[in-house]
This record gives structure tokens, sequence and C-alpha cells, in this order.
């Protein structure tokens, strides 16, 4: 019986040992302009903006990166993830884009009692690590804007972009991802302000 003992004990052992070895979870977010870099417009568009979801995939409604090869297979990391889902973090940057940007009277989130003069809603194709000859970080995603007097939609903006990433660990491919985000939301800042800019005596 003693004999038998030993080699339970020496498994729980290492099964313990193997629990307390556990890897944690990394996190990562997406750069977030801050409120209190907001720039003064003396004649800001006399408009109220709200922004609605940016709708995607279930793969990037949760917080797990994603990763794909050059064909149809996709996946997930197991221990490194975002803070948010990256749905939730491109809205949040682009609103604080555009808040800060002080050409707006008002921007802010759409909510059930919100009223606006514009409503800003779009879809999230691919924020994602693709391994193809070569690493990049691939960005695609679709905005809109609807006039809420009309119902009609009056703007839209695509855009897509593979950045190339610069290491091989999932750090790089964040920056790369981060990069590629901050650049797809200047584009759609800049072409907000061309329609406003060319829509103001309306």
């Amino acid at each position: 019986m003693r004999l038998n003992t030993i080699p339970i004990a020496i498994a729980l052992a290492g099964l313990l040992a193997g629990c307390g070895a556990a890897r944690p979870n990394k996190y990562f977010q997406l750069t977030v302009p801050g409120d209190a870099a907001a720039a003064t417009d003396p004649e800001p568009f006399p408009v109220t903006l709200l922004i609605g979801p940016l709708r995607a995939s279930h793969l990037y409604r949760e917080d797990h990166i994603v990763f794909s090869s050059a064909g149809q297979s996709m996946g997930t990391y197991e221990y490194e993830r975002w803070s948010e889902p990256p749905a939730e973090m491109l809205v949040e940057v682009l609103m604080r884009e555009l808040r800060t940007s002080g050409r707006y009277r008002t921007v802010d989130a759409l909510r059930s009692n919100s009223r606006g003069d514009y409503v800003l809603y779009g879809r999230l194709y691919d924020f994602k690590e693709v391994s193809a000859s070569s690493l990049m970080a691939r960005v695609t995603m679709e905005w809109q804007m609807r006039e809420t007097k009309s119902g009609s939609t009056v703007w839209t903006h695509y855009y897509s972009h593979d950045e190339p990433v610069s290491g091989k660990d999932v750090s790089a491919v964040v920056a790369a991802l981060d990069h590629n985000a901050q650049r797809g939301v200047s584009e759609v800042k800049s072409s907000l302000e061309q329609y406003f800019s060319s829509h103001r005596s309306n």
C-alpha cells in the first residue's frame, strides 16, 4: 500500500506545480486621445453628431486578438487580449477624435433618448493579424452618416489597409493594428470635415 501511494503523491505534486505556473493574460488597448487636448474652433459646424455602434462579427465584439493565414482559417490568441472589444474601442477613438477636433457643436454616443442632427454608424470587417508572405495588420471598416431630419444617408467612407508588422510577437501586431486604426479614424475625420465644409451653407 505504501509503494502505491508514492507515485500518486508525485503525480499530484506535479499537477499542483503546473497549476501554480499558469500563464497570466496580457491585455492591450488602442491609443485614445484625451479630452483635455480639445481644440477651439471659432466657427464650428453647427451640428450635433451622434455615434452609433460599429457592427461586427462576434470575433470583433469580444476581447480576443484575431489572427488569420492567407487562406480562410482564422483563430485567436489565448493569453493576449484586448482590454475591450475592437468594435467598441474604435467607436471610442473616433468619438474622442471628433470631440478634440473642436469642429462640431456636440459629439456624443447614440442613446435611446439622444437627439442629434446626424447619426454615424458603421461596420467593422477586419481587425486582425494576417500571415502571408509577410506579417500584416489588417483593418477594414465602413462608416455611414444619416441625416436624422430626412432619414437619408448623406455620407459614406470605406477604409481598408494592411499595415506592415515590424516584429514577430503579439505586441508588434498590436502596435501595427493601433497605427492602422489611428490612420483609418483620421481618414474618417477628414472626410467628415470635407463633407460639412462643402455643405456649410445648407
